[in-house]
Order: structure tokens, then C-alpha cells, then sequence
């Protein structure tokens, strides 16, 4: 995953081109209802980001922030704190046990902090350039993605100790589970999904992609047993059945997508694009997609948190510098003005 979490999403019947708008999309928009963004909240800071992470009680939004987690006031905006780390993508929490868990890509470690106080409280050893975060509350273990290698290491949630590693065939990129003992990751490097399961500590199943190329965001709706799949490469989501890994669906979402949402309330599945838009796709029956809504956000906001107290939505961006898009004869990632970081509440 490129440094820049959370974090999806598919008939091909529809062109890559043909993103519905919200006026193309009246009768669609309909189900979803049209996401705006209500507010935004200038955090500041330099560096880049990735993944984010709420904690709906506690009203807290963890963003991290390369060389360190920011914690923000879900509510106000205002920076409460912060968590330092090194190459940070990833952050977890579990109110349970009072510990917070941030990744440190370029260490090979996961920090762990006291969710009160922020307070740094011991580190964990994982595998090569741990990603993507997240606690099972199945299991009642964090799962760690080693993106630069093809495992996941698991962690006890009170103290951080290292229970065991799962070979998964692949480099895991982002990662959710549905509450009953699956673990689903995105293997970047193989155009599939990975199936674990976090009561036997396991790998399942590899689920092939086709048509999606360039995994990144995942997400589950647990109750119907679909899985969706944003895939940056194809920008498409794929839509699979949870216990076969049978694509039911193709559809198309924006580009430079890097994360997903999922939110049962409303049925609506979200695909943030660093293109500036979100793509909205409803759930119309466990077999059938819409989409719904392609709503405006920023450029640069491609990775995305549900709250799920509110449905509302949280991403974050930053001005770029003229001249700072990607420049496709160099390569070149898009460069950012200093202190232009903001995060985006998108809901309707």
C-alpha cells in the first residue's frame, strides 16, 4: 500500500467511464440518499497519511500520519494527542482492554498505547512492513498485515504478546473481519483474497479477483455473508459471496482508490477515490448492486472510517502543490502543501 489507513468494492455492464453522477443517479440516489461533505476539520501537520480508525464511544478518530498516530475529536476537530511511530499505516483499538495498536512499517513493530493517557506502554515484534490493523472481537486478538512479506502476525490485546503467525499466501494488504470467527484480506500481489480463520488461527481458502486488478480496500456485511473488494488498478469493487468466494458482481467506482466501507444500517457500501470522489453503492438484496451516488469529496482522500454511531463517514486530505499531481512519465506521488491536512465528515 502506498504511505499516504481503514479500509472496497463491483456488472462490468456499466463502462469504468460511466460513473454515475448524483443527477444521472436520481432513482439511485433515492436508496442511498446524497453523501455531502458537512464538514471539515483543519488538523494541520506535515507528512503524509493512511488509515484511519475510529472509536465510536470514546469519540476519538486515529489518523496515521507517517512518522506518528494523530488523535482528533470526532466531534470537534480539535488534536487531542498524538502516538509516535515510524512508517505508520495502521492503527487498532480495543476499549476492552484500554490499549491502542499503531504499525510501524519501516521498524517491523506495532507500537501499544493506553487509550486514556496515549501513553506508550510496550512494542511488539511482527513481520516485514506491517500494514493494515485490526481486533477480531471473535477471537478477542489483533491481526496484523505484513504487506511486506505474506503473513499475519496475532497479538493478545492486553499486552501486545506475539500468539503465533498465519501464512496467507500473499502480501495482505487491508483487512476486516465479520464478528463470527473470518478474517478477509486483500493480496495485492496476487489479485485475490485471503480467508483466515481467527478462532483456529488458519488460513481457509485464496479467492482469485477477475476481473478486479489492484486490491486494496475490503469490507463485509456480515448478515448476508458478501464481501466487497475495492480494486485501484481495475476501479472496480468486486462483490463476493463470504462462504464460497463466488464473484456476484462487478461495478465500477473511481480512481485511486485505497479503502472501504461498509455500513448495514443503510445497505451502503462506499468506495473512497483519491480522485476526489466517493462512489456510493447500495445494497439493493444480497445479489444485487446499485450504484447509487458519486459524490464529491477531495483529491487525495482514498482512505475512509465509518462511524458507526452516527453512519457518518471520516477521510482526509491536503492541498497539493501546483503541478503536484502524478506525473505519469516520472512516477511521481502527488506532493502536499504543509499544515493543509484536514479531515472530511461526509454523511447526508
Amino acid at each position: 500500500m502506498n504511505l499516504h489507513t481503514i479500509l472496497l468494492i463491483p456488472s462490468l455492464c456499466l463502462a469504468a467511464g460511466a460513473t454515475l453522477s448524483a443527477a444521472q443517479a436520481d432513482p439511485a440516489v433515492d436508496k442511498a440518499g446524497a453523501y455531502r461533505v458537512l464538514t471539515s476539520y483543519p488538523v494541520g501537520g506535515d507528512g503524509g497519511w493512511d488509515l484511519l480508525a475510529i472509536d465510536p464511544d470514546a469519540r476519538r478518530l486515529y489518523i496515521a500520519r507517517s512518522t506518528r498516530a494523530m488523535v482528533v475529536d470526532a466531534d470537534t476537530g480539535k488534536v487531542i494527542g498524538e502516538i509516535a511511530g515510524s512508517g505508520v499505516h495502521g492503527i487498532a483499538v480495543v476499549p476492552d482492554t484500554n490499549r491502542g495498536f499503531i504499525t510501524n512499517g519501516t521498524e517491523n513493530t506495532v507500537t501499544i498505547f493506553d487509550l486514556k493517557t496515549l501513553a506508550v506502554v510496550g512494542h511488539a515484534k511482527t513481520g516485514e512492513k506491517p500494514d493494515a490493523i485490526i481486533y477480531d472481537p471473535a477471537s478477542k486478538q489483533v491481526f496484523v498485515c505484513n504487506n511486506g512479506g505474506s503473513s499475519l502476525t496475532v497479538l493478545a490485546p492486553a499486552d501486545g504478546k506475539v500468539l503465533g503467525t498465519i501464512e496467507v499466501g500473499g502480501a495482505p494488504e487491508l483487512v476486516t473481519v465479520d464478528g463470527a470467527g473470518r478474517l478477509y484480506t486483500n493480496l495485492e500481489d496476487k489479485n485475490e483474497v485471503g480467508v483466515v480463520d481467527t478462532l483456529g488461527l488458519k488460513a481457509l481458502a485464496r479467492w482469485p479477483l477477475k476481473p478486479g486488478e489492484g486490491p486494496s480496500g475490503i469490507a463485509v456485511d456480515a448478515a448476508h455473508h458478501r464481501v466487497f473488494s475495492v480494486c485501484h488498478d481495475s476501479k472496480t469493487m468486486e462483490v463476493f459471496n463470504a462462504d464460497s468466494g463466488k464473484v456476484i458482481a462487478s461495478l465500477p467506482i473511481g480512481a485511486g482508490a485505497d479503502g472501504a466501507a461498509f455500513d448495514p444500517t443503510t445497505g451502503n457500501v462506499f468506495s473512497p477515490n483519491g480522485d476526489g470522489t466517493l462512489t456510493v453503492i447500495h445494497e439493493d438484496s444480497p445479489d444485487v448492486y446499485t450504484v447509487a451516488q458519486t459524490a464529491t469529496t477531495k483529491p487525495g482522500a482514498r482512505t475512509i472510517t465509518l462511524d458507526a454511531k452516527t453512519g457518518r463517514l471520516y477521510l482526509v486530505s491536503a492541498e497539493r502543490k501546483p503541478l503536484g499531481g502524478v506525473d505519469s512519465s516520472k512516477k511521481r506521488r502527488p506532493e502536499y502543501l504543509p499544515n493543509t491536512f484536514v479531515v472530511l465528515v461526509v454523511g447526508r
